[in-house]
C-alpha cells in the first residue's frame, strides 16, 4: 500500500496550505478589481488597468458560484464605465473597446462557469452512486449474532471524491460466528464492485469451509475469477488487506488470519487491551506468492470483553499537525456499555481529532461477548497450520 500512502501524506501535508491558497483565490477577484481601480486612478493616462479587470470573472469562473461569477463580471464592466466617466474619455474608441473586451471576458467566465458546475454536478452524482451501492453491500447487521453483541460503521471520508474499498461481513455459521473487515485497493464504482465479489464470496466461503484458512483462500480465488484487479496495475499492486475471524460457538476463544491488515484490537471489561499481532506477519490477499500457507492466531475472548476490527482510514486518520490516531492508546482504559456505544465513541473521538476533514474511507466493526460473571485476564496464543482446523 505504499502508493496509496504516498497520496494520502501528500494530501494531509498539503491540506492546511490547501486552505489557505483556496482563501487566497477566493479574495483574489476583489483584490484585482480593487488594486485595478488604484492604478488607473494613480498611473499616467497611458497606461490602463483593463487586464485586471478581464481577469477577475475568469479567475472567479471555476471557484465561485454563478451568481458571485456573475456579481464579479459586473464590479469588473461597472469599474472600467466609472474609471473612463470619471476622466472623461467615456467616449473614447480606446474606452469603447476596453468595456467591449470586459464584457466579452466576463460572458466568457460565465459559461466556464456553467462546465465548471456541471462537471462538479457529475462527480458528486458519481459519488451518490458510490455510496449507495457501497451500503446496498455492506447492510448493517443485526445487533445480536450467535449470542454476540455486534455494532458495524462504515465511515466515508470527507475529502475523497469517491469511496473506498473498505469492508466488513459477519456471518453465524455451523463453525461459529465468522467476520471478516478489509480494504481493496482504489475508489470509486470498481472499488465497490470487488467489495461484493469479496463479501458474497466470503458469505459462502464461511458456510461451507471448516477452517478459517480456508475461507482465506476461497477469497484468493474469488479475486482472481471475479478480475478485480484493474488493468494498467501490476500482481503486486492489485491486493485486498483483509482480517478474518472466527469465534466458535461457546468456546471464549478468538481466531484470527491477518492478511497485512491493522491489527485487531481486544478490550477487556476492566478497561485493559491487547493489540492482537500475529505471530506470523502474511501478505494481503491478491498478493498470494503460494510461497507459505496461512496461520491462524488464537486467544481468549474473555466475557465482557470487545473485538475491535478496523480498516486503516482509522490508524492514517490525521489532527492539523500530522499526528495519527492511535486506536489503542485512545482506547486504554476505558470502558462501554456494548459494541454500540463503543463505536460512536470512536468515530466522535476521531472527527475531534481530525478536525472533521478525514481523508480516508474507514469500516469499523466491534464483536463483544456479553459479561457473565468476573472477566478472564489470560491470553493465549497458539498457532495453527494449513489444514490443521
Amino acid at each position: 500500500m505504499g502508493k496509496r500512502n504516498q497520496r494520502f501524506n501528500s494530501r494531509v501535508v498539503g491540506r492546511g496550505s490547501g486552505n489557505r491558497s483556496r482563501r487566497f483565490v477566493r479574495a483574489l477577484p476583489t483584490l484585482m478589481i480593487a488594486g485595478g481601480l488604484l492604478f488607473d486612478i494613480a498611473a499616467p493616462p497611458s497606461f490602463t488597468a483593463v487586464p485586471l479587470f478581464a481577469a477577475a470573472p475568469l479567475i472567479a469562473a471555476p471557484f465561485f458560484s454563478l451568481t458571485s461569477t456573475v456579481r464579479t463580471g459586473i464590479a469588473a464592466v461597472l469599474s472600467v464605465v466609472g474609471l473612463r466617466v470619471a476622466s472623461g474619455t467615456m467616449l473614447q474608441v480606446v474606452s469603447f473597446i476596453e468595456l467591449i473586451t470586459v464584457i466579452t471576458v466576463s460572458v466568457l467566465a460565465l459559461l466556464i462557469n456553467g462546465v465548471v458546475r456541471r462537471s462538479n454536478e457529475q462527480l458528486a452524482s458519481a459519488r451518490v452512486i458510490a455510496e449507495t451501492a457501497m451500503r446496498a453491500v455492506l447492510p448493517t447487521p443485526v445487533d445480536r449474532i450467535g449470542g454476540l453483541q455486534v455494532a458495524a460503521r462504515y465511515e466515508a471520508a470527507q475529502a475523497d471524491e469517491f469511496v473506498g474499498g473498505d469492508l466488513y461481513a459477519v456471518a453465524d455459521t455451523p463453525y461459529g460466528v465468522r467476520l471478516v473487515v478489509g480494504d481493496v485497493r482504489g475508489k470509486g464504482l470498481d472499488a465497490v464492485e470487488a467489495v461484493a465479489v469479496l463479501i458474497g464470496a466470503f458469505r459462502e466461503a464461511a458456510e461451507q469451509e471448516s477452517s478459517l484458512e480456508g475461507v482465506a483462500e476461497r477469497l484468493e480465488r474469488a479475486l482472481a475469477r471475479g478480475g478485480t484487479r484493474r488493468s494498467g496495475l501490476d500482481t503486486m499492486e492489485g491486493f485486498v488487506t483483509a482480517v478474518l475471524g472466527e469465534i466458535p460457538p461457546g468456546s471464549g476463544l478468538v481466531r484470527i488470519v491477518n492478511r497485512g491488515h491493522p491489527e485487531p484490537l481486544l478490550l477487556h471489561a476492566d478497561g485493559d487491551l491487547d493489540v492482537l499481532d500475529p505471530t506470523v506477519p502474511a501478505l494481503p490477499l491478491g498478493m498470494n506468492l503460494g510461497v507459505w500457507p496461512d496461520r491462524v492466531d488464537e486467544w481468549v475472548l474473555p466475557a465482557g470483553s470487545t473485538l475491535l476490527l478496523f480498516t486503516d482510514g482509522l490508524t492514517e486518520a490525521r489532527d492539523a499537525r500530522g499526528v495519527f490516531y492511535d486506536p489503542a492508546a485512545r482506547l486504554r482504559g476505558r470502558i462501554f456499555p456494548g459494541p454500540e456505544e463503543l463505536l460512536s465513541a470512536l468515530t466522535d473521538d476521531v472527527r475531534l481529532h481530525t478536525g472533521g476533514e478525514s481523508t480516508d474511507d474507514m469500516a469499523l466493526l466491534a464483536v463483544g461477548r456479553p459479561a457473565e460473571g468476573q472477566p478472564e485476564r489470560r491470553r493465549t496464543v497458539r498457532i495453527v497450520g494449513l489444514g490443521d482446523g
